[in-house]
Order: structure tokens, then C-alpha cells, then sequence
């Protein structure tokens, strides 16, 4: 046998035995790629005696376990322990190679199958079943070595499509949620997910709890990957399956996390998507629910605003605050702010509740002048407390009914907002004259 033959009977046999691993242990939800220098530390730290053959013993069809040859019980590729997995990188090359050709191999046959099936060929059930379980074995392990090979996630998608079961579905969660431990990037698995999360939110007797688990999976993969977007973006879309009390739990229990990560807008954007979606459901209940519901929106924007501020002037100079308060703002002006006689259900019953716009409006001035001050040594994020409180009043301006722009105005002059802009940031001094004429 050629020395190339020897290499791809290696291979297979590699291969096997991750599958073996992968198929014995359903829960495994961490995979890493370990140096081979590392397994003798991991070994030593897990108690595992140096002695004995690594955790990837191949395991026959029937069940009974087999040990590894004593001659490659040096040959430690596999560490798998607590549910955590860790592949050699010595041998990710001809293990992603192998179950790229099983995988095409087994492709092959299942569509002749399925060809065969759809021509009206009566086959044996085993015949058809056979491919589809392999199928799903070298899929799963192909996608872990490489987790944006589309043909793979598609046939996945197709086969689980067929069967409609739930079972299935919740497999494919764990799989991508597998691929997401160590690519948490990884647009493919975030779609997979989406496309599962669809798939079952019409006949799951428990999607309440998915969407709960899946909301504490984006926020334990932000917590380990800064800035995450697509992560962030499959929290936001989770928001249109949530049900008005959902919401309000999310918007509560987000709040911590966003407060210890003020610098990054994702998880300001989130809350931006929930308070989005209770409006929207108030939009959609006005006729039916009670005035208490309305006053819960109210009091949540308000509460927003408030807690917004706190972390105004607790973290000094971070945008992400500001931006967040633009869309608050926003909000509460659109929707709670009389303009030109306007007598909405919205704005009487903010009125009643907060007084007037005038109120609204003197506590942003008070908050521009708590953050105005400072002498020409300060630190760099106190200018940059100034110029984005600067800024904002500016912006606010803008946005406020034509009624109120004069009584804006007046109390900008006199902030003097044009010497704050020129001594905090002189680059934006232009946007005094711009919005100001």
C-alpha cells in the first residue's frame, strides 16, 4: 500500500473516531483546536494517568468498546471531557479532507435515492435511511471543521425539513450552538439558527423557553466576543417572536449586563429593539388592553431616561450613552409631545402623568450643564462629556415640535453652547452656526 493510501486510511480512521466521540456524547458545547504540546497539561489537569490512550477510543456498530492500538497511544488527537471537546491542530488538514470526501460520498448516494424515490422505485426503507443518518454524522463533523461550507448546512436543512421532528430541530440548535463556541462570528450557524427558530415556532409547546435560552446564549457568546454584531442582530430579531410580558422580562434583565458594557452599542441597540416592539404591541392592542398597559410603556420609557442619565454621569464620555438618549428622546417626543393642538390618546395621558414638554426639556438642560463643565487640563473623556452634551442639545433642537423650537432656542444662547463646542471639541464647533440659523 502507497504511502498516499496510508495517509487517507489514517484519515478515516481520525474521522471515525470524532464521529464516535461526537455520536457518544450528545451534550458536548464548547470545541476548541488544541496544540499538541497542550494534551499532556490537560491530561495532568483532569487527572487522566499519562499512561493510558487518549479519550478517542473507537467504538463498533454493536456497542462494545474497543481499546486504541498500543502503538498509537502517542498519537493523542482527541481530548474530550465535561461535555468539552478539543481537537489536535496537527490533524485538522486530513481530518477536514476526510469528511469533506465522506461527506460528497454519502451526498451522492442519498440523492440517487431520493431520485429513485421520486420516480416511483419502491426501495427498502433501510436503503434510504442508511445515507440520511451518515449524511448527518460527516455533515456535523465537516461543519466543525469548517463551519461556513454552505453545502453542508443546506443538506442538513433539507433532510430535518423532511422529517419534521422536533428532536431534529433541537439537534441542529445544539450543533450550530457547538459551531458558535469557537466561531461565534460564524454567519452560517447564526442563519441555521434563525432558519430552526421559524421552522418550530408554530408547533413548540415550549418556544417560550427556546427564546429565552437562545437570548442568554447571545449574551453569554457577548460576553466572550467584544462587539459582536451578528450575534447581537439574531437577539434583535428574537424580539418579533416575543409575546409584550417577554419583552418587558428581557428589558429588565438586560439591564445589568448593558450597564457593565457601556462602551459597546449592540446592547443599547437591543433595548432600542425592545422598547420598539412594546410599542409597537400597544400600537397593535390600543383598542383592547387597559390604561394600566399603556401607563406600564410610559413608565417604561421614563424609566429608561432616568436610568439612562445614571450612566450619563457614572461613565463619563462614552457615546454609546448618548445615542442611546437620542432614541429615547425620540420616543418620547413623538410620541408624548403635543404639537399644534394635538389632543391623542398618547399625549393626555403622558401629560397627565409628567406634566408638559417643559419639564421634559429642563431636565435635558440640567443634564447639559452637569456635564458642561471642566477646566482646560481635564481629562480627554471629560471633553468628550461636554461635546457630546454639546451635541445632543443641538441634535434636540431639531427634533422637537416647530411650537417649542423658540423656547429651545433661547435657552441655548444662553448655555452658550458655541464657547463649549470651540474649547471641548473644536472640530464640531460648525454644527453651533449649522443648526443654530
Amino acid at each position: 500500500m502507497s504511502e498516499e493510501s496510508d495517509s487517507k486510511v489514517e484519515a478515516m480512521d481520525l474521522l471515525r473516531q470524532l464521529e464516535d466521540i461526537l455520536e457518544s456524547d450528545a451534550l458536548i458545547d464548547e470545541l476548541g483546536f488544541i496544540h499538541p504540546s497542550q494534551f499532556p497539561l490537560l491530561k495532568e489537569e483532569s487527572d487522566i494517568p499519562c499512561n493510558l490512550s487518549y479519550e478517542a477510543i473507537h467504538q463498533s456498530e454493536d456497542g462494545v468498546v474497543s481499546p486504541v492500538e498500543p502503538s498509537k497511544q502517542d498519537n493523542i488527537y482527541f481530548w474530550n471531557r465535561d461535555h468539552k471537546l478539543g481537537i489536535s491542530t496537527h490533524v485538522l488538514l486530513p481530518l477536514y479532507r476526510a469528511a469533506k470526501d465522506a461527506f460528497f460520498i454519502t451526498f451522492k448516494q442519498y440523492r440517487m435515492c431520493d431520485n429513485q424515490s421520486g420516480k416511483g422505485i419502491c426501495l427498502p426503507a433501510s436503503s434510504c435511511d442508511h445515507p440520511e443518518s451518515t449524511l448527518l454524522r460527516h455533515s456535523k463533523s465537516l461543519l466543525l471543521l469548517s463551519c461556513d461550507f454552505m453545502t453542508a448546512w443546506n443538506c442538513r436543512k433539507l433532510i430535518v425539513s423532511k422529517k419534521q421532528q422536533l428532536s431534529m430541530f433541537v439537534d441542529e440548535l445544539l450543533l450550530s450552538g457547538l459551531v458558535l463556541s469557537y466561531s461565534p462570528k460564524s454567519e452560517q450557524a447564526w442563519n441555521h439558527r434563525r432558519w430552526v427558530i421559524k421552522s418550530i415556532s408554530a408547533n413548540c409547546s415550549n418556544f417560550k423557553e427556546i427564546l429565552g435560552k437562545e437570548s442568554e446564549l447571545v449574551e453569554k457568546i457577548a460576553e466572550r466576543s467584544k462587539m459582536n454584531y451578528r450575534a447581537w442582530n439574531h437577539r434583535c430579531w428574537l424580539v418579533s417572536y416575543m409575546t409584550i410580558d417577554q419583552v418587558l422580562s428581557e428589558l429588565r434583565k438586560s439591564r445589568s449586563w448593558a450597564a457593565l458594557h457601556v462602551a459597546d452599542n449592540c446592547c443599547f441597540h437591543y433595548r432600542r429593539r425592545l422598547l420598539l416592539r412594546i410599542m409597537e404591541g400597544q400600537s397593535c392592542l390600543e383598542d383592547t388592553v387597559s390604561c394600566g398597559h399603556n401607563v406600564n410603556i410610559v413608565q417604561a420609557l421614563k424609566d429608561e431616561l432616568d436610568w439612562n442619565e445614571t450612566l450619563i454621569k457614572r461613565y463619563v464620555g462614552r457615546e454609546a450613552l448618548w445615542l442611546h438618549r437620542r432614541f429615547l428622546s425620540t420616543c418620547w417626543i413623538n410620541n408624548f409631545v403635543p404639537d399644534s393642538g394635538d389632543e391623542s390618546y398618547h399625549s393626555k395621558e403622558a401629560i397627565g402623568l409628567y406634566h408638559d414638554f417643559g419639564t421634559f426639556l429642563q431636565n435635558e438642560l440640567c443634564l447639559l450643564d452637569s456635564c458642561s463643565t471642566f477646566v482646560d487640563d481635564d481629562f480627554v473623556d471629560v471633553q468628550a462629556q461636554a461635546a457630546h452634551s454639546a451635541c445632543y442639545i443641538l441634535w434636540l433642537k431639531v427634533q422637537v415640535p416647530k411650537t417649542l423650537v423658540n423656547q429651545l432656542q433661547e435657552k441655548i444662547r444662553d448655555a452658550d453652547l458655541k464657547t463649549l463646542l470651540n474649547k471641548s471639541c473644536p472640530e464640531r464647533s460648525s454644527l453651533f452656526n449649522y443648526f443654530m440659523n
